[in-house]
């Protein structure tokens, strides 16, 4: 059988991803300091990665299957399978500015800004969600038709509209306004850190949870479809297992009926004579 190239994610994912592996195969194994994870399966090899890099890889055929979050596979345009919604690593990708604003929302803020001639800026991990986001708005279309963003990096500059600037961030993106950028578009789970920094959401782009995605190829090569779907059967199993509680009783038969009274269940009992 065909060996499966496997990508799990490193940083905020890591401890949920390596949680859900041993739920899911009996050994899962990792020296420290390396990137190497071992399961008890040799036909899985395992390597763990930025979860920003794992779906262009899984795209490109250097890996089968990887675990990343669908904010990823959405920024990075990659054409790869979203198979198995995994249930964490929840997140929401938000816009915010600082509270003593007056715009609703972004659109507000573009339609203002684009009044006064004035350039906005803001400032993001994802640059192509915020892109896209910015042009559905009816304010951008209204002043500025069609035309891309122009989005900042370090190394290159792309889009055609200088009025309106999506910077590259590399982290802390919540203490970049008012003196840097007018506006952000960052994860958050609570909302406590924008507050923190005296910033409001005002819109909500998208939300996203951790997903096992696969190479479509893969996905077609008879070989490694059965080992993908070994993995994708002993991962659904996991993740639904956490939903379930089971409790085993020894009880005399004539006791029983008073025990379903006391402990009942939401779905049918199973009883074994």
């Amino acid at each position: 059988m065909s060996q499966i190239r496997f990508a799990i994610p490193k940083g905020s994912l890591e401890e949920a991803t390596f949680k859900l592996l041993e739920r899911s195969w009996t050994q899962v194994n990792r020296k420290d300091r390396t990137y190497r994870v071992y399961l008890d399966d040799p036909n899985i090899v395992v390597k763990m990665l930025r979860p920003q890099e794992i779906p262009t890889l899984v795209s490109e055929g250097l890996y089968d299957v990887g675990i990343t979050g669908k904010d990823w596979v959405g920024e990075t345009n990659a054409d790869v399978e979203p198979i198995l919604d995994l249930e964490y690593g929840k997140i929401r990708l938000v816009v915010a500015f600082p509270e003593k604003y007056h715009y609703k929302n972004l659109d507000e803020m573009i339609a203002d800004y684009a009044k006064k001639k004035k350039i906005l800026r803001i400032s993001s991990e994802y640059l192509i969600t915020a892109s896209k986001f910015l042009k559905q708005s009816k304010s951008y279309k209204k002043h500025y038709g069609t035309k891309d963003p122009l989005i900042v990096t370090p190394w290159v500059r792309l889009g055609t509209n200088k009025n309106v600037q999506i910077h590259l961030s590399f982290g802390a993106t919540e203490a970049k306004p008012p003196e840097d950028v007018d506006a952000i578009m960052d994860v958050t789970e609570t909302g406590t850190t924008l507050k923190q920094n005296k910033l409001k959401i005002v819109d909500e782009v998208i939300t996203s949870t951790a997903h096992l995605i696969v190479n479509k190829k893969s996905l077609r090569d008879p070989q490694k479809r059965e080992k993908i779907f070994d993995i994708v059967t002993l991962m659904r199993g996991a993740v639904h297992g956490r939903k379930y509680l089971h409790i085993y009783l020894n009880v005399e038969e004539k006791n029983l009926k008073k025990l379903l009274h006391e402990i009942p269940s939401l779905k049918n009992q199973q009883l074994v004579h």
